[in-house]
């Protein structure tokens, strides 16, 4: 009869040997295990942080000196992407380490939820084969009791096809005439880009800042080559087409009884260097105030920060506009003005950013962290910025409802607030040097102090300028991509484009979807009917 071999040996000082070494392993394990846990809870705690900040971020206000701000929430999200994938590595390492030992359980991270699929996404169903017979008996008499779907996120890599589109030509047995059907049209002449693709080229350029270069690259490598400079003129082209639609933007934009007016730079090269032009953007948006007139966004170029540009844009133009306090709008406002007046609308968001500057606790305490100088905390700045939230808080219950509501609740509850902060401003203001950051952040207001008090007397007056803000975004983003514009017909280009995409934003339609349908559709449209193809219309038809 055969004996079993054992696996142990015989000898005592073996087995000492071999249970040590068992027992080393078995340390090392919980060493590893130990490491991948504090790894892991250092990465969260690292995460739980960053998204806090990412948080503030988001919640401070825009503008052209949040940009420094802006680029460091793209920073900070860079960031955490590669911290979360960094979390992923530690879970299976410390699940690497728990499986070599069984007394030290493994370290189980908290996992982000994630929403549903949407529901317009197709389905495919994949049902894995059921089993003939029982795995535990091997009977047959299955009964099913019901299915567990696990549902996976899959992408089909883009398809490039060609159309050929066939005109037959035929002849008549009677007469010997030969006829044809017309050449379809395309929006560029003698012109081989679909709409379809024409769309994604300009979303892609405009929307999503990729230059033609890295475009024409990608194309390449997905087995279609083509050059740069064909797919430029195919933009040119499309901005030619698309012209109209951007003059009927314009006049919606130019009949708005307020609008939002802001600017920023935008490199141009010119002889060999780069020159500092504008953007200019005039956003009316008036759902604040309950109103059901659509928003659209219009944006100019121009070569420089002139004061003759705006004066130009809104030459045709009164009402309210909702800017900064920068200089080239001071003719705007002036009494007498042809066609009509233009009444100045302060921006409470400008004119807290400047004692918050003077009141960031927390900007402060990292600097003494990092071991810099830090600068001092101002309490009245802190009071300054308590006092102007409190309008704040008040304009967020009232926002979208009707202006004879808004103007209501603001002379009820607001108009006291803004006599206190008068008399405080003015209080503080004589206890200080005139040259003193605080004099400076009090004067920007008391001395456009009408401008900062009009929305009392208008609830169509926002307290901001966020809006016009908001629709510059997309320019600071773009620039980090693009670097600068080729010439200023390349900036007069972009105004055009930027004015669609983001118009059709503000209406939450799909600019790419949009713009392949009117490149589509706008050879045989009526000049009568080129509103139909406008965003906040075209949107209605889909719907």
């Amino acid at each position: 009869m055969d004996t079993a071999v054992s696996p142990f040996p015989d000898d005592v000082e073996a087995l000492k040997a071999l249970l040590a070494a068992t027992l080393q392993r078995a340390d090392q394990a919980e060493a590893q295990l130990a490491n991948a846990q504090a790894q892991a809870s250092a990465t969260e705690a690292m995460i739980a942080h960053l998204k806090l900040q990412i948080a503030k971020l988001r919640r401070e206000q825009y503008g052209a000196s949040a940009e420094r701000s802006r680029r460091l929430l793209d920073q900070m999200e860079l960031q955490l992407e590669d911290l979360e994938g960094d979390a992923s590595e530690d879970d299976l390492a410390a699940e690497a380490a728990a499986a070599k030992t069984s007394s030290v359980p493994a370290f189980e991270r908290k996992k982000p939820s994630r929403k549903p699929f949407p529901e317009h996404l197709p389905r495919e169903r994949v049902v894995i084969p059921a089993p003939c017979s029982c795995p535990a008996c091997g009977g047959n008499r299955l009964s099913k009791l019901g299915e567990d779907v696990t549902e996976t996120l899959e992408v089909i890599p883009r398809a490039w096809k060609i159309i050929q589109t066939v005109r037959e030509k035929f002849s008549c047995r009677d007469c010997e005439t030969i006829t044809q059907p017309p050449v379809p049209f395309h929006v560029v002449p003698r012109g081989w880009a679909g709409p379809g693709f024409l769309a994604m080229l300009l979303f892609e350029k405009y929307g999503q800042h990729q230059p033609l270069n890295r475009q024409a690259e990608r194309f390449a490598r997905e087995g279609v080559p083509l050059a740069t400079s064909t797919l430029a003129d195919q933009v040119g082209a499309a901005a030619f087409a698309l012209m109209p639609l951007y003059r009927l933007i314009e006049a919606h934009v130019l009949t708005a009884q307020r609008l939002h007016g802001d600017d920023t730079t935008v490199p141009v090269i010119a002889k060999g260097k780069t020159d500092t032009a504008r953007l200019w953007t005039y956003v009316r948006d008036d759902r604040p105030f309950g109103s059901a007139d659509p928003p659209a966004a219009l944006f100019y170029y121009s070569r420089d920060r002139r004061g003759e540009h705006p004066r130009a844009h809104l030459a045709s133009w009164s009402g309210i506009l909702q800017a900064d306090a920068y200089g080239g709008y001071s003719e705007l406002y002036a009494i007498g003005r042809e066609p009509g007046l233009i009444m100045e609308a302060g921006c409470f968001a400008h004119a807290r950013r400047k004692f918050f500057e003077l009141a960031d606790v927390e900007a402060a305490a990292r600097r003494r962290s990092r071991g810099e100088r830090a600068s001092h905390i101002y309490p009245i700045a802190l009071e300054a910025v308590q006092r102007i939230d409190a309008l704040f808080d008040i304009e967020r219950a009232i926002n979208g409802k009707g202006a004879s509501e808004r103007l209501a609740v603001r002379q009820d509850l607001s108009a006291p607030l803004v006599v206190e902060l008068h008399a405080w401003l003015t209080a503080q203001l004589a206890k200080l040097s005139r040259n003193h950051d605080l004099a400076k952040a009090i004067n920007y207001m008391l001395r456009r102090w009408d401008a900062f008090t009009r929305f009392l007397d208008d609830g169509r007056i926002c307290l901001t300028n966020n809006a016009a803000e908001r629709a510059l975004r997309c320019v600071p983003l773009g620039r980090k991509a693009w670097l600068f514009c080729g010439s200023d017909r390349g900036g007069q280009r972009a105004a055009v484009f930027y004015t669609l995409i983001q118009s059709a934003r503000l209406n939450d339609i799909d600019p790419q979807a949009w713009l392949a349908d009117v490149l589509n559709r706008i050879a045989d449209c009526p000049v009568s009917c080129l509103g139909d193809l406008l965003p906040w219309n075209w949107g209605l038809c889909q719907a």
